[in-house]
């Protein structure tokens, strides 16, 4: 994640503001120039200096103060390119279905701020009626019935939104035994399955993958029914980010694709702020580093391993001193490493067919443009 800055008085702007804290201006984020934009009210448009001036008109969900989202030049839905992902959303009316949801989108944003990044494949259900990435944000049934489950089914993604509750997301936690649950987390794994879908199973990677992960065909219900019954190998961390990644290679794919990016995602704000780590007894080196590249162009996934270590073991050392628990909480073993190397690999192909994809069809429009 970038810091951003106001064009209309240079002060620092975050990821989720609507205004500049100093000057008060209206401020909203321009998806694909991957920057936030003062904005200035046109009529029932808005101008944004950040892009010469075009005329934009701020998301639909901007009513419910739950996006901050431009939508893109000659958009008909009248959604960003974050929102026209959203299926089902929460009774509106009421106020606490209103605040869970308006905190699953903050989440939902920065996980598409990654995705966008990369210019990974996005289809909608519009675009792919079977198959397209779409949310559906649910609401337990307050009569004691349904309980909604966070999951996805064929580019379907369901969130509950009791995730959206600190305090039942905090219970949960503690009753599966998890150092780490958040919203962000649960959409970053979520996604996973759904770019293993679009990535492997469809990208022709299967084989590849199965070399990495494990046999995917092995039947996955039972494999869900073995791990709540018996939990996770002993020696787990020698394999596996988490003893969630040990159910099924399903799991262990999605559970490795959040991961990748919680670190890209993270090195690039501390990139953005400048950070080093010398701590004082290191003699060899090995917890030093200057976090001065962009980890989302990394060339490999070394580059991101070797910043990262020495920057959680810091934050965890500053979390510690506050009473706070561990930053990042998990051991990247070499085994780890290597299928965050995989994901790494399968990210940066299909992020560079996208480039090629579009640098051919600009190619070809301008063509035709000389043409005419």
């Amino acid at each position: 994640m970038k810091l951003f800055v106001c064009q209309a008085c240079g002060n620092v702007l975050y990821f989720e503001n609507r205004a500049c804290e100093r000057c008060g201006h209206r401020v909203a984020f321009l998806p694909e120039k991957e920057m936030m934009s003062a904005i200035e009210p046109d009529g029932e448009v808005w101008k944004t200096p950040a892009d010469e001036g075009a005329s934009r008109m701020l998301c639909r969900n901007a009513a419910f103060d739950a996006c901050n989202w431009l939508t893109e030049a000659g958009d008909t839905t009248g959604y960003c390119r974050a929102c026209r992902h959203n299926g089902i959303v929460p009774d509106l009316s009421d106020p606490a279905q209103l605040a869970g949801w308006r905190e699953l989108e903050v989440a939902k944003h920065r996980l598409f701020y990654s995705l966008i990044h990369w210019k990974l494949p996005l289809q909608t259900r519009q675009d792919n009626p079977e198959h397209g990435l779409i949310f559906n944000f649910l609401a337990d049934d307050p009569n004691g019935g349904q309980r909604i489950m966070t999951g996805h089914d064929n580019g379907l993604i369901t969130i509950a939104l009791t995730e959206a509750d600190d305090i039942e997301r905090e219970r949960r936690r503690l009753e599966m035994g998890e150092p780490y649950r958040t919203l962000l987390g649960h959409f970053r794994h979520e996604v996973g399955h759904y770019f293993w879908d679009v990535l492997v199973s469809e990208g022709g990677r299967l084989e590849e993958c199965r070399a990495v992960f494990g046999d995917d065909s092995a039947d996955y219900g039972q494999a869900l029914q073995l791990h709540y019954a018996e939990g996770a190998p002993p020696d787990w961390q020698q394999n596996y980010v988490s003893a969630y990644a040990t159910t099924h290679p399903w799991e262990d794919f999605a559970e490795t694709w959040a991961h990748y990016l919680h670190i890209v995602d993270t090195l690039e704000m501390a990139s953005e702020f400048g950070m080093e780590v010398r701590p004082k007894v290191d003699r060899d080196g090995e917890l030093s580093t200057c976090i001065r590249f962009n980890p989302y162009e990394a060339r490999d996934v070394e580059a991101l391993v070797n910043a990262w270590l020495p920057f959680t073991f810091a934050m965890n050392s500053v979390n510690r001193a506050m009473g706070l628990r561990d930053l990042y909480p998990f051991i990247l073993s070499p085994a780890v490493v290597a299928k965050l190397g995989f994901i790494h690999g399968l990210v940066r192909d299909a992020a560079q067919a996208e480039s090629k994809a579009e640098t051919k069809a600009e190619t070809k429009g301008q063509s035709e443009v000389r043409g005419q």
